[in-house]
This record gives C-alpha cells, structure tokens and sequence, in this order.
C-alpha cells in the first residue's frame, strides 16, 4: 500500500502537522493529483500555525456526501473530500470549471476546502484542557451554535485562558459578535455584518467566520485591502502574512447621505487628515425617540492643504459624521416596530453642517462636541472600522437594546480595541457621555466655559435661544404683546405682516430670521399633516395621494443606497470596494442621485397638493412674508448708505 505524506521544519520527530493521504481505492493518477493538492494546501499555511497543529491529519476522498459538498473535517484527525470532484482533479478540468461560489473555480474551492476543513481543526485543538473548560461552563454560558464566545469579566483570573481564534474577544468583535448590552461580557448571537460578505456562510457563527476568513487570507491577495482589519487579525496571531497583491489605496471610499441631491455622493476618507473623533451629542427634547439624546461620531478631517493640528477645527466644510439611524422606509416610524426591530440599523454618513442645521435649526436641540482621548493609531483605525460597517453592515435597530448609542459604543470598541472600552455599557446616549467621561476617554473640559465652547465649535446651540434674542430685538422697538418667540411664531403669517414696515434695519433683520424660523416650522406642520393623512388614506381612492405615495416610494427605493452603498456594487466583490470598481461606483452613485434630485422635486409639487387649504395658505404667506421683509430690509440698508443687499 502506497502512502504519501509531507511534513514540514524537518523529520517527524520534530512537532508539526502532517497531512497524510490516505490511498486506498486510488489509482497513481489520482493519488498523484491529490497529492499535488495536499502539497499546495501545506505550501501557504502559515508556519506557526503548521508547527502548532502538531498532528497528523488523514486527507480522504468519501462518497458519503452531498453533490453540492466540497468536503467536511472529524473533530482532529482527517479531512473528508468529497470523491465525485476527483476526476476533474485529475484530468484537470476543475482548474477551468467556473462555479457560482467566491473562489472561482472548481480546483480553487477544493483548495479551500482544505485550507478551511484544517483550520477548524486548529481552532479546536486550541481548546482549554478539560479541567479549564469545566470550571469557565460553570462562570459563563455556552451557546449551541457559537460555544464558548466571551469570557464575563466576573470570570477573569479563574483560570488560564489561552483562547482559540473563533472565541478570541478580538476576533469577535471584528466579526460582528460584539459584546451584549447589559449582559455582563456575554455576546450577541446575531450578526449583521451581512453586505459585502465573500461568502454569508462565516456570519453563521464564530467557528464558520474564523475558516472562512482564513480561505481568503490565504489565498486572495487583495484581502489585506478588502478587510484590512482581519488582515492584521490574522497576521499578528500568526506572525506571518502571505504577500499582497499590491498597496492598498490609504483613503477610504463612501457615500455622502447630505439632501443636496446636487453633489454627487461618492467622496474618499483619508484616515490620516482626521485630526481627532469627537463624540457628537444630539440633547433630548419631548419628542417620545429623542427624549435621551443622539449620540454620533464627528470625524474632525483636516482640509488638504492644512497640516494636522488644531487648527483642522476650523475646516468645518470637511468634517464629516458618523450616525447610526434606523432606515424608515415608510413615511410611518412605529413605537412597536422600533421595540421589535423592525428597521434596519444602518451607518451614515453626513456632512456636519448638515447635522448642525437638522438638530439645531429644525428640531431645536444643542449639540455637544466631545473630544475622544485616542491615540494616533486608535483614531486612524476606528475611521478604517466605520467605513468597513458602513460598506458592510446590516444590523436592526431596537429603540431599547441596539439603538444609535449602542451601535456607537460597539462601533468604537471594535474600531479602537482601547482596553477602557471593555466592559461599558450603556443604552441612553447623555449616559454613555457620562461613562465615557468617567473612564477618562472624553474631555469633557472643552464645554466648561460656554462661550469658548460656542467659539471654538464644541457647543452648537439651539436656535430656540437665538430666535428668542431676535424676538427681544423687536419688543423693545416695537409695541409688540407677545412675550415669547413662540407665541410670535404661532400667530398666522398675515397677523404679522403689519409690523413689517414699522420695523427698523436692526429690527427688520431679526424679522427676517424669524420668519425664516416660521417657514420652516409650517414646513414641519406640513409634514406631518402629510404623514397622517397617507396613513389614514392607504385604503381610499385618492388620485392626488397615489401619485404622491408612488413619489414618495420611489424616493425612498431610491435613497436606501445612501445607507447602504453595496447596492451600488450588486453582488462583485466584497469588503471594502477597489480600485477596479470605483468606475461603477462613480456611474451608479451619479445615476442614483440625479433621478433623486428630479424625484424630490417632483414630490414637492405633489405634497403641496395634498395639504389642507389652510395648510397651504399659511405656507403661501410665509413665502410672501419672507419676500416682503426682505425687501423692506434691503430698502432701508440702501437708504442708509450701505451696498445693495441681494
């Protein structure tokens, strides 16, 4: 009986794997194919992971498997491969048989297969001893699916952990099993790092991620610039890497989700003009989502031409924020589907002027700018993480338990991997700020002194303070009743225009402000007069409402892509997108924002159509206020001398 083995770093006496084939039915053909294969699966295991696998390990060919199989590992002592493919190993036909799997070809997936089958046989014969494993299943909880997938803090010091890959803290939080809100270190047994996966199969658990993901370090030479992160997960745990294909591009693409459906979307992020991330509060107000703040990350990017220092706090035009929302993809936004998960929770990314016009203008909340104590290489990695969750993550939103500052705080602990961050916990958002600042990771110092926090662009006040001020303006010029700016705002808009001409230039141009204050407001009125009247009407035959609903529909198929910008790429390829498809990236990504920006006018026709006739009129008036005081503010700075306003 012919058998063959290779064994690597000298003679058997020396520990390391060794694959053995196992010949028996074979003829020289096909053991010499297998053989080659076998050769080629040792040729790229890293060597420490050789040496440390020190066994020998049985390769066979089995007829007991599904057609669709490649192959299947016992729990240490062979590999199984599925004997119907071994005739086009043989003849060479596997190398040229195209499949619909990630690797490509027929020869390539079985190559895999190995790769991946021995892999789940490293990862388990890392276990604990016996002893170690009885005393953590009495300190923790073990899942049937994942096993053991976190060690409680409680348990720490109890024993002598050598963790195995698939339930390595650090290899879980980069796979998408972060830590548990409230559930003292245990983990989540739902993973939705589910878009831009080279094969769905890893998100099924730890053990699957861990095999899949060693197929691709192995053997794609783009997986460093794909999955950078893993990439130096796996080469630090092995104290090796196989070569990659080329430099990876340093700056980061993504897609703007900005509502000005003028510019185009598609922007780069370069980590190393990020100067520093803030932790970016939105402060609660009475609306029922809203009542414990917002919680977001502010990128603080440097402009090109700026050296990065402080003073990259002034280009406020290129800082950017990182938001966690649920994607509403209906106009209703329902208390039980956000207890239930019914929305997805999603990654945007927002211009900051945006962020500070949408809080502070309309909703009239503040706005808190936290500076976060990371290191140079804590920052650069967290904006490497938040693009890898933003091109890949699909997770659902839970008002209670996955909300914006739980999705925050998991998206800095795996990002930065900062020990301080181990073990937090928090689902309000002014509570993590809280915790943060405890733990000596905010600075929240820069909001003691109001006025240099206002200054210095650490504090965004609420224009409810700004509006009153104006309001003040005219009392004490005009014989005004009112004593408060809301009281002025809910007047009708006719009811204000008579003060108009007996303003002066100061007091003109605090009317106009408030005027603008009050357009905007009848623009939210309007919205949700809207809101309740499509769902009131979704069973009635309403012409107007259909085209609207049909409109509004289209929009939001439309814009999902801004949140999750893998549709743009279909099905080609997977983790962070490559030079080779910036091309589609750019012509979808225009395609897409050009039929929004003739879609959001289409619906501002439509929308007005549907508005009660008072709502209408009393948008109607606030247009024509808005005319007239600017006019008369632009008469009266002409009559004092000053250039023409526009």
């Amino acid at each position: 009986m012919l058998t063959c083995a290779l064994l690597l770093f000298g003679s058997a006496a020396q520990a390391s794997l060794q694959l053995h084939l196992k010949t028996e039915g074979l003829s020289p053909a096909e053991q010499q194919a297998s053989q080659t294969l076998i050769d080629e699966a040792m040729a790229h295991l890293p060597p420490r992971f050789i040496e440390q696998l020190d066994r020998r390990i049985d390769v066979a060919w089995s007829t007991q498997m599904a057609d669709n199989a490649y192959g299947e590992a016992s729990l240490v002592s062979e590999v199984d491969l599925n004997r119907a493919l071994l005739p086009g190993l043989v003849d060479g036909s596997a190398a040229t048989k195209k499949t619909h799997r990630p690797h490509g070809t027929v020869r390539e997936e079985m190559l895999a297969t190995v790769l991946h089958e021995l892999t789940h046989i490293y990862d388990r014969a890392r276990l604990w001893p016996d002893a170690e494993r009885t005393l953590i299943r009495r300190c923790t909880q073990q899942d049937s699916n994942t096993g053991l997938v976190g060690l409680p803090d409680r348990c720490r010091g109890q024993t002598g952990r050598r963790f195995t890959l698939s339930d390595d803290p650090r290899l879980l939080d980069l796979a998408g099993w972060q830590q548990a809100v409230g559930s003292r270190g245990q983990r989540e047994q739902h993973n939705g790092q589910v878009v831009r996966s080279p094969d769905i199969y890893e998100t099924t658990n730890p053990k699957e991620f861990v095999a899949v993901n060693m197929e691709y370090f192995l053997l794609d030479p783009a997986y460093a610039c794909r999955r950078p992160a893993l990439y130096r997960y796996y080469q630090e745990r092995f104290g090796w890497a196989p070569p990659a294909k080329d430099a990876c591009d340093k700056a980061f693409p993504f897609l703007n989700a900005g509502n000005d459906f003028g510019k185009t979307p598609l922007g780069r992020i370069d980590p190393e003009r990020v100067y520093e991330v803030d932790y970016l509060l939105a402060e609660a107000n009475q609306n029922w989502v809203s009542r414990w703040g917002h919680s977001m990350l502010r990128l603080v990017i440097c402009a090109p031409d700026r050296p990065r220092g402080p003073d990259c706090r002034l280009d406020l035009d290129q800082h950017l924020v990182l938001s966690y929302r649920a994607f509403v993809n209906d106009v209703q936004l329902s208390t039980w589907g956000g207890l239930t998960g019914a929305y997805p929770s999603r990654l945007f990314v927002l211009p900051l002027s945006q962020v500070i016009d949408e809080y502070t203008k309309t909703e009239l909340r503040s706005l808190a700018s936290v500076p976060l104590k990371l290191s140079r290489q804590e920052i650069e990695e967290v904006v490497e993480h938040a693009a890898e969750m933003h091109w890949s993550y699909d997770g659902n939103y839970y008002f209670i338990s996955n909300n914006c500052a739980v999705e925050t705080l998991k998206l800095l602990r795996s990002g930065s991997d900062n020990a301080q961050l181990q073990g937090l916990d928090s689902i309000v958002p002014n509570g993590l700020l809280q915790v943060l600042k405890g733990r000596g990771l905010a600075d929240t110092s820069v909001l003691d002194d109001p006025r240099e926090a206002l200054r210095l662009g650490y504090r965004f006040d609420s224009y409810r303070d700004r509006y009153q001020a104006m309001f003040d303006v005219l009392r004490k010029q005009l014989p005004i009743k009112q004593e408060t700016v809301e009281d002025w705002l809910s007047q009708p808009a006719e009811a204000r225009r008579p003060w108009f001409a007996q303003a002066n230039l100061r007091a003109s141009a605090a009317m106009l402000l408030l005027e603008q204050a009050s357009f905007r407001r009848q623009l939210l009125l309007a919205q949700d007069e809207v809101k309740q009247k499509y769902l009131g009407a979704r069973d009635l035959k309403d012409n107007a409402m259909d085209k609207a609903n049909r409109t509004l529909q289209e929009i939001l198929a439309n814009s999902g892509y801004l949140s999750r910008p893998a549709e743009l790429l279909g099905s080609s390829g997977y983790g962070l997108p490559q030079p080779s498809e910036w091309q589609r990236l750019e012509a979808e990504s225009k395609q897409r924002q050009q039929q929004l920006q003739r879609l959001s006018g289409d619906l501002d026709k439509e929308i007005r159509k549907l508005l009660e006739p008072a709502r209408e009129a009393q948008i109607e008036a606030s247009e024509a206020n808005l005319k007239l005081v600017g006019e008369h503010l632009r008469a009266l700075h002409k009559a004092a001398g000053g250039l023409e306003l526009p």
